[in-house]
């Protein structure tokens, strides 16, 4: 596929100066990019790339240049074109969501062999793949994609539009919303850690007769696994965005629009506010609650409640300017 310059600019309302006639079939970072590519510069760093690169299209965040550089109109010293918008990285992906759409359209029919148990339902737009079972009394949204050796068990609700890739399982009684991405290997609805010792020490298993609900608009990273309730249910809140390799226990509530970075952990029964981010590494006990507007540091370990909105690093979590301050005073220590 090839855009020009003008179309580009066209479609994201952006300020285009150089070459409007300028193409590009393909996207690079600034640093690689040829006269084919689309690029794009979201900070001042890279700035300096504009002396030199060959890219073909760049879209550079207007606040980074506006008053500080200018473009000339007509066509550029190599032939490219500029555009400026508000936001260049949220441009790209607006572009790619296109693109992406252009390139992976969405499937459509039953394959063979699958399962697809009597009385389910099956939308005409749907997409079933190979080696694929859906149990008992499924119900599937329009729109649905599951994609080949997809476990999907009984009594399970999948809204539309949503997309389990290849090995997702589903265990019984769960939720999905609508327009959800579960990337391959996700596991929902498995067992929560729950066992108790008897009077002769032996770990006893506790059932787990819960389930998982997942909101709209959740996206899952690939081998992530969410346990199912005790009693009651896990639930990820609309827009959570959850990476790869991510656990989350049984009870456990994940805020709206709150971002699990890779491998975080949340034990049991805590509760996640919106709009929090806890990046790579970070573990939170179990039973606690964290406010809305929280960003945990990597490797940071949340031994109890937050109360406040902000940053917080370290293990146990504290204020992360404190935290600052303290990695200096150990630093100091050991060289005396």
């Amino acid at each position: 596929m090839e855009f020009s310059a003008q179309q580009i600019a066209a479609v994201l309302g952006g300020a285009l100066y150089g070459n409007a006639n300028a193409k590009v079939s393909d996207v690079a970072p600034i640093e690689q990019a040829q006269a084919q590519h689309l690029t794009f510069i979201t900070d001042e760093k890279y700035l300096p790339y504009l002396e030199k690169t060959k890219a073909g299209v760049i879209l550079i965040t207007r606040s980074l240049v506006e008053g500080k550089i200018g473009f000339p109109e007509g066509e550029g010293k190599a032939g490219g074109a500029v555009i400026l918008v508000e936001n260049a990285r949220g441009a790209m992906g607006q572009l790619l969501q296109m693109v992406s759409k252009a390139m992976f359209p969405a499937k459509r029919g039953i394959e063979q062999p699958s399962f697809v148990s009597e009385g389910v339902a099956v939308p005409e737009d749907a997409y079933i793949g190979a080696f694929a079972y859906i149990g008992k009394n499924v119900r599937l949204g329009a729109g649905v994609q599951i994609y080949p050796n997809v476990y999907i068990s009984d009594n399970v609700t999948i809204g539309e539009g949503t997309i389990l890739y290849a090995g997702v399982k589903v265990y019984a009684n769960c939720q999905i919303g609508k327009q959800c991405i579960l990337h391959a290997g996700v596991v929902v609805g498995s067992d929560g850690f729950g066992f108790e010792p008897d009077a002769q020490g032996v770990n006893q298993k506790i059932p787990q007769i819960g389930n998982v609900i997942i909101e709209d608009d959740v996206e899952i990273g690939a081998n992530t696994t969410i346990d199912r309730a005790m009693m009651g249910s896990t639930i990820v809140r609309k827009n959570a965005k959850i990476d790869n390799l991510v656990q989350i226990a049984h009870n456990v509530e994940v805020g709206e629009s709150t971002f699990l970075c890779a491998q975080v952990g949340i034990a049991g029964s805590t509760k996640v506010g919106k709009h929090c981010i806890l990046t790579g590494q970070v573990g939170a006990a179990g039973h606690i609650e964290i406010a809305d507007n929280c960003i945990f540091g990597a490797q940071s370990g949340i031994a109890g409640s937050i109360r406040k909105p902000g940053m917080y690093m370290g293990s146990p979590a504290i204020d992360a300017g404190i935290w600052r301050r303290a990695v200096i005073l150990f630093k100091q220590s050991g060289q005396r």
